[in-house]
């Protein structure tokens, strides 16, 4: 049986902070997704990525000519645009304020060492398991976050299935979306991580390497908490 060990308050402040800031960036996704839409069906395509989306936005409203009426233009689309801005501008407030607790809190400083792991990461991470002293080893903490395999035995013949996803959901997202960001640079460098990640990508799909590199971040993150260590690269 594993307990629950009471949060610190500033864990409760990040554990709401990144709440917050979570359904923040949901309502920007739903938003910008609505305005590509509504466009699209005007005959008006924009360029994927939000920087560049808000980019052209102030183009499309003053170069759309016929193909949107005044009030579309003027109740939809400028409406939106400030809408858009604002939300950017509130995450990015949230953004500023991990990034300072970050430069003040060990823990958080020590997990930034970790490629993948940044400011977001290491905040989200350190209010929900402090020290991961809870977890006996790091194979622990990964299926906590739902990225090892669930298991199907029967007849003492053990069967692998796909990642059990069990677990803290919003951890286990941020931890791949930081593998999937690291793992070309990673795979590029001369270390064990770097031997082993590419010939894995030599025999399986891309997104099966990105969650297998998210679980060995979390046995790190486990190891760099429990012996108060920055990360160290295994040259081969």
């Amino acid at each position: 049986m594993r307990f629950v060990e009471l949060k610190s308050e500033d864990q409760l402040d990040m554990q709401i902070l990144h709440r917050a800031r979570d359904r923040l960036v949901n309502e920007r996704t739903a938003l910008a997704n609505q305005i590509r839409a509504i466009l699209l069906e005007r005959g008006i395509t924009l360029p994927q990525g939000r920087q560049k989306l808000e980019n052209s936005l102030a183009h499309v409203i003053e170069s759309s000519g016929d193909l949107l009426s005044e009030r579309i233009r003027t109740l939809f689309l400028q409406e939106m645009t400030l809408e858009l801005h604002t939300l950017t501008r509130r995450i990015t407030t949230f953004d500023e304020e991990f990034e300072t607790f970050t430069r003040d809190n060990e823990a958080c400083k020590r997990l930034t060492t970790i490629p993948g792991i940044g400011a977001l990461n290491a905040t989200a991470f350190v209010a929900a398991i402090d020290n991961a002293q809870t977890f006996g080893r790091g194979r622990d903490l990964a299926a906590w976050l739902g990225l090892v395999p669930r298991q199907f035995t029967t007849g003492g013949k053990p069967k692998l299935l796909g990642i059990s996803k069990r677990g803290n959901s919003y951890l286990r997202r941020m931890l791949i979306h930081g593998a999937r960001a690291a793992m070309p640079h990673l795979a590029r460098l001369e270390t064990a991580t770097g031997a082993w990640l590419r010939g894995l990508i030599a025999r399986a799909n891309p997104n099966v390497v990105v969650v297998a590199l998210a679980a060995k971040m979390a046995r790190v993150i486990w190891a760099v908490l429990q012996k108060g260590t920055t990360y160290q690269h295994v040259v081969v």
